[in-house]
């Protein structure tokens, strides 16, 4: 069909990367109407705070993850791609999932199972039978992880969905987007290192390993006495840490779309020892903040750099950061600073900065949008194909 041949539809992280920035501006301000009281009309199938932390991992981060794993699975086994009529599906069920959770309490269940669980089995599906089918010709030996990860994310939506163990589930989901962040981040900073500062980083099988086999045990923490788990978190934070000191932090410091990387890379050390020091000594800190040292220390630095960099290099552009790209990425920064910091120091404020984070965290993805979705929907600027 000539539909399915727009551009949109020719590289996953088209449409998917088109929606994670609308949604990545439009759900945090939902987030803080909703915690104002405000309705805006929706009946969600869960309580709000439920609905904020399955939409932001599930809604916006899985729009993320899909669109960064479809684009870059194609290139890791040398295939042509999902493409055309299976991406629309896979928007139109990231769509319907959208639905369920905004007025899913009146659906029957059986309706509302279904749009919440038909977007992730799909990629789970689409994905596992790239790696699996074209394992003889995959450039990364480890993507065997991707195969364990995916399918877990199943487990942790459902338990975030139960309002008996929601918290579990978000634990879940945190740990395995942080899984997904470490084996992203080992490989894209090893070429942006190489191609602009000619910097080799530390790269050692053992060393890379140990991170990956840490990461994934840290996954089911939750479940653990609290000494292993802290255990477990701290040994890798100390590995992470180890790293990045030889990953030239002071080069990558120097250009705002590498050093944002780098600091993503800190926001996951950073939620490791917040939450070593959260099943130890439990801290009386303000918020949740080894939760959001992650979502807006990680997600919220790197993913803006990621979206901006693929959907230029892949729509035949110059991967150059320009003002307002820079201007996105700073601001992103300084909502870091006002969600974690801002409220350990003035706590009488906490909903002022609540709002505000979430005000900064809105424009930001708000610039990213509209740089990105004119790439997006238009043919390559080099006359290729995909």
């Amino acid at each position: 069909m000539r539909l399915f041949a727009h551009p949109l539809w020719a590289v996953g992280f088209r449409p998917l990367f088109a929606l994670a920035a609308v949604s990545g501006a439009l759900f945090p301000a939902a987030w803080i109407a909703l915690l104002e009281g405000a309705s805006l009309g929706l009946s969600p199938p869960v309580p709000i705070v439920q609905w904020h932390a399955h939409e932001m991992f599930f809604g916006f981060g899985w729009a993320v993850l899909g669109g960064f794993l479809l684009t870059a699975s194609k290139n890791w086994v040398g295939i042509r791609g999902y493409h055309g009529a299976a991406l629309a599906w896979l928007a139109a069920a990231w769509a319907f999932e959208r639905a369920g959770m905004a007025f899913g309490a009146a659906w029957p269940p059986a309706l509302f199972v279904l749009s919440a669980f038909l977007y992730q089995v799909s990629i789970a599906g689409m994905l596992g039978w790239t790696l699996v089918r074209h394992r003889a010709t995959d450039t990364y030996r480890d993507n065997v992880i991707f195969l364990v990860v995916l399918p877990a994310f199943l487990a942790a939506k459902w338990l975030l969905l139960d309002p008996a163990d929601w918290r579990l589930g978000a634990g879940m989901a945190l740990a395995l987007f942080r899984v997904a962040f470490l084996v992203m981040l080992e490989r894209t900073l090893t070429q942006f290192m190489k191609a602009a500062f000619r910097a080799d980083i530390l790269r050692d099988a053992r060393l890379d390993g140990a991170i990956k086999g840490l990461a994934l045990a840290a996954v089911v923490a939750d479940l653990l006495p609290p000494p292993w788990a802290a255990g477990i978190e701290g040994l890798l934070a100390l590995l992470l840490g180890f790293r990045f000191a030889y990953w030239h932090p002071r080069l990558a410091f120097t250009r705002i779309d590498i050093g944002v990387m780098h600091l993503g890379y800190l926001g996951i050390v950073a939620q490791l020892v917040l939450q070593v020091l959260e099943r130890s000594l439990h801290p009386a800190w303000v918020g949740a903040l080894p939760v959001h040292a992650f979502t807006f220390g990680a997600m919220g630095l790197v993913v803006p750099a990621m979206l901006l960099r693929i959907c230029k290099g892949h729509t035949g552009r110059k991967v150059a950061f320009e003002p307002a790209d820079k201007a996105a990425l700073y601001l992103m920064v300084v909502a870091l600073l006002v969600r974690l910091a801002a409220p350990q120091l003035l706590p009488a404020a906490y909903a002022q900065w609540l709002i505000l984070a979430a005000a900064l965290w809105f424009v930001a993805f708000g610039i990213v949008a509209l740089r990105i979705l004119p790439m997006v929907v238009a043919p390559r600027v080099d006359g290729r194909e995909h």
